[in-house]
């Protein structure tokens, strides 16, 4: 598809925007205005004309030869007194309300969260609140964002849910993530950077002393700088990968080298089930973890072996049933939505199952299909995606059974390419949320992060200011480059000084 923008400098949101509608297509963007409808290919343009009265707007498609457009003009006092990020981000909104109405017609769906394209909307809808109260937040999701009722509902549900938990925030907080990027297999739609145990296997070992190392640096500057833990999230790939005595050593690692006096939770995403034994739970329970996700994604067994998993739906219940038994009492488990070959009747069978179990947590995510999945870089992608309807009726039914079964709503995000424009949501029994997620969500402190393909999130106590220190993707390039990652977190201590200044 081609964009075009015209008497503007912005692209981001509006190839975002495209982006819903025409999620495996190269967006092309050029500036400026085209000289003719090139029927070949979609092609979307936006305008802004300004005078000394008046701003106009103008969005218009093409699409297999069908043409729409729309135009809006506004006096310059609408924008008077907006500072100039401001009055961009306005502009942006308006183009935006236009070309999503255009598409809309023109490719017979609309999407639910409207012209939202960004990751955190429950955080968005937050900050609204703040600023004009909920009523009127709302009604700028809806009106304003052309969000759906039902979707700003459920952003609403989410925001009430993490508030106490964003009011006991305090300026000194922080939290810690460490990645173990190793996988049993790789998943047809995965885009992570893990890699599989057949082609790194020998890599483990040294990558895990080395990631000890990095938690004690990191433990070291967070004491200097006074920083106060409140969780810690070892995630993947499958940190269960890890034998015992690694898993082991890497908790007891963090233990030694952190204040975990005000910790409120320390997780492990145990993962896939087929990594998940008696010996690995124990270690967990000996070192005190307070919650770990066992993630079937689905229950179908046949769904399972295309998407690339090696493990069976059976030994996703004998894995949670192990876990129960040897204690644990806040489990996550996480399902997907709009797998390849999976159905309606096929997920609503996961669901039952899932909440026959009783876990504490289960987060349902949307598909969301990256260039560096293998399902995209297949030729017959469109048979492994299922269409946005069938994903939107899994998340309806996930919606109704949770919140008759007890759970709610705590956190939410969202990601590019995702099946019908959907959504990822946590779902937990109250008492139960994970802290972790909800923070991380919310972008609410510091996140210090160990590891291959971590990215430490530095924030600003005082104001939203938040600055991304990134560890290198790939664990041998982790390894042969590991001093440079010890140097890059000196970066917190900089940082810091300026936030305190």
């Amino acid at each position: 598809m081609i964009l075009w923008i015209d008497g503007f400098d912005r692209h981001y949101e509006m190839e975002n925007l495209c982006r819903i509608f025409f999620p495996y297509q190269k967006i092309e963007v050029c500036f400026g205005a085209p000289d003719a409808a090139d029927t070949r290919q979609a092609q979307a343009m936006v305008r802004v004309q300004e005078s000394e009265s008046a701003v106009r707007f103008t969005a218009w498609a093409s699409i297999e030869g069908e043409e729409r457009s729309q135009t809006a003009e506004f006096p310059q006092s609408v924008f008077a007194g907006l500072v100039d990020f401001e009055r961009r981000r306005e502009y942006e909104r308006r183009m935006g309300v236009l070309l999503f109405r255009i598409l809309c017609e023109l490719c017979s769906c609309e999407p639910k969260w409207g012209i939202l394209t960004g990751i955190h909307p429950v955080k968005l809808l937050r900050q609204l609140t703040q600023q004009q109260g909920e009523e009127a937040a709302m009604k700028f999701f809806q009106q304003e964002l052309l969000v759906s009722p039902e979707k700003t509902e459920l952003a609403r549900r989410t925001m009430t849910v993490q508030r106490p938990f964003l009011e006991q925030n305090l300026p000194e907080s922080c939290s810690l993530y460490l990645s173990i990027p190793f996988c049993p297999t790789r998943c047809s739609y995965c885009s992570f950077v893990s890699q599989t145990v057949e082609r790194s296997a020998r890599l483990i070992p040294q990558y895990v002393e080395l990631l000890c190392r990095e938690a004690e640096y990191t433990g070291a500057i967070a004491k200097e700088l006074g920083l106060r833990l409140e969780s810690v999230y070892i995630g993947g790939g499958t940190p269960t990968i890890l034998n015992p005595e690694q898993l082991t050593r890497l908790i007891t690692t963090v233990q030694k080298s952190w204040d975990l006096s005000h910790c409120r939770e320390f997780t492990v995403e145990a993962g896939r089930p087929d990594t998940i034994d008696r010996e690995k739970l124990e270690a967990l329970r000996s070192c005190g973890i307070s919650r770990i996700s066992i993630n079937p994604q689905t229950l179908n067994n046949h769904v399972l072996e295309v998407i690339g998993r090696r493990h069976s739906a059976e030994q996703t219940l004998e894995a949670f049933a192990l876990a129960r038994q040897l204690g644990f009492d806040n489990i996550n488990m996480d399902l997907i939505a709009g797998l390849p070959d999976d159905t309606a009747e096929s997920f609503v069978h996961t669901m039952d199952q899932i909440l026959a179990l009783d876990p504490e947590n289960i987060t349902v995510h949307s598909l969301a299909l990256k260039h560096s999945a293998r399902m995209i870089q297949q030729e017959d992608v469109e048979r492994f995606h299922n269409d946005g309807a069938a994903a939107a009726a899994m998340l309806e039914y996930a919606d109704s059974r949770l919140t008759g079964a007890g759970y709610a709503p705590y956190y939410l995000y969202r990601q590019s390419r995702m099946v019908g424009n959907l959504e990822n949501v946590g779902w937990a029994k109250p008492g139960t949320e994970c802290y972790y997620n909800i923070i991380t969500m919310d972008e609410t402190h510091t996140v210090l992060a160990c590891g291959a393909g971590a990215v430490s999130k530095i924030k600003d106590p005082n104001s939203d200011f938040l600055r991304r220190i990134f560890n290198f993707k790939y664990s041998y390039e982790y390894c042969s480059r590991y001093e440079e990652i010890l140097s890059r977190k000196n970066e917190v201590k900089i940082l810091y000084e300026q936030f305190c200044k």
